[in-house]
């Protein structure tokens, strides 16, 4: 399923690893389809109203059913990269307008150990993901990584992160993800 095992993209920044899909294109525009047509339906929960659209848009398999093999492929990449198992996977959409942009934040509010974003709509120009290294709670550097459909990239969920201007024409459609410990029984 995938083209390679998660791999660090820049060994200067703490712990940003990225990989593929192989064949993302049927799997896109299926998620692409079913998100458009279910993202205005009245039982979808939205939250972060930001510059009049909602940042984090909660569609899950009963809407979309092909989300369960990417959240579970998405899943074992992060098992992978944590070198553990039995991890459980919240995640989001974010459908970014022309000129959108996503302002710094982390993903460190509760018991995060990785978060993550796969690329479903990426056009040219539509927005890098930035994402700040930071050393006992010094910013000492970054990274932009560019969008790109079929791409996950994964990052520790205390990293400060944007994501900058959709310079396209386009809406650039992501999943933001976050992987923590399953929930006790």
């Amino acid at each position: 399923m995938f083209e390679q095992a998660p791999k660090l993209i820049d060994p200067k920044i703490d712990a940003v690893y990225s990989n593929r899909l192989s064949s993302p294109q049927q799997l896109n525009e299926a998620l692409l389809s079913a998100f458009l047509k279910w993202q205005d339906d009245d039982s979808v929960r939205k939250t972060h109203l930001f510059d009049g659209r909602y940042e984090n848009i909660y569609l899950n398999e009963s809407h979309i059913p092909e989300l369960a093999s990417l959240v579970e492929t998405a899943t074992k990449s992060a098992e992978a990269i944590l070198q553990t198992q039995g991890l459980r996977a919240g995640y989001w959409f974010n459908y970014m307008p022309p000129g959108a942009t996503t302002t710094l934040h982390t993903h460190d509010d509760d018991d995060e150990l990785l978060s993550g974003v796969y690329y479903v709509h990426a056009p040219e120009n539509s927005g890098k993901l930035i994402i700040h290294n930071k050393t006992q709670g010094q910013t000492t550097g970054k990274i932009e990584i560019t969008a790109e459909a079929g791409k996950f990239v994964f990052f520790k969920p205390d990293a400060p992160h944007e994501v900058g201007k959709n310079l396209s024409a386009e809406h650039r459609l992501s999943i933001g993800m976050n992987f923590g410990k399953p929930a006790a029984t």
